[in-house]
């Protein structure tokens, strides 16, 4: 007499090539990259949100006014703006990498799904050419700092100050009240009158600071946006 047992499917085996472990193991892995890179840039973006020492040293004090003259909210700002820009890199990094060890460890082949991905992201990248323009733009304006909230720019279409800037979009409130919505992939040349030029302050023998040849001049600097 056949065992009844014998007939039905075993709950506890495994399909030919698939590895749990592996795929525990994969997931593991993937989440604590994510938790540790998260942390990092979460430590880094506090940082330079509330500024560093680092221009303090006797050997870079003549870079100190410079670098006073970024106000905390302008810190904050282009430090949140980078710090999302990193996290989302990383997570996006992360999952794509963990999904394929994922399916891997399924025994299903990829390569098919890769080669459709890339015809997809060319798909995608050849009809948002100006959307990637933009930020790629918006991310260079961050990071060189080029201008900031409360600046007062000059670009070929508008005089005013910075309201708000995003990857995308510039928001400037003209002279006349107008608000205007910039591109960033669309800002060729950008003049700031905000920022300032700061000389080196030198330091006499016995300490002190030799104000009569510093001064700041306040001036009108061109710039080349999304370079």
């Amino acid at each position: 007499m056949v065992s009844m047992l014998s007939i039905l499917p075993n709950a506890t085996t495994q399909p030919d090539g698939v590895s749990v472990p592996g795929i525990v193991i994969s997931l593991g892995i993937g989440v604590a990259v994510w938790l540790v890179a998260t942390f990092v840039i979460s430590r880094i973006t506090k940082r330079v949100a509330a500024g560093s020492n680092f221009f303090k040293k006797p050997t870079f004090r003549w870079a100190a006014p410079a670098f006073r003259a970024l106000d905390h909210e302008r810190r904050v700002q282009r430090a949140e703006t980078i710090g999302s820009l990193l996290n989302s890199i990383v997570g996006v990094l992360v999952v794509v990498i963990t999904g394929m060890y994922v399916l891997q460890n399924l025994d299903i082949n990829i390569a098919p799904l890769l080669t459709s991905v890339g015809i997809l992201g060319v798909a995608i990248g050849f009809g948002a050419q100006q959307l990637i323009r933009d930020f790629l733009a918006g991310i260079f304006i961050t990071i060189e700092d080029q201008y900031g909230i409360g600046d007062v720019i000059e670009t070929s279409e508008v005089v005013g100050v910075v309201e708000s800037m995003g990857l995308r979009i510039t928001r400037v409130r003209s002279d006349d009240g107008a608000i205007w919505y910039l591109r960033n992939g669309e800002i060729l040349r950008v003049g700031n009158r905000s920022q300032g030029r700061y000389v080196p302050l030198h330091e006499s023998d016995d300490g002190t600071t030799d104000q009569g040849s510093a001064h700041v001049e306040t001036k009108k600097t061109d710039q080349k946006a999304g370079e």
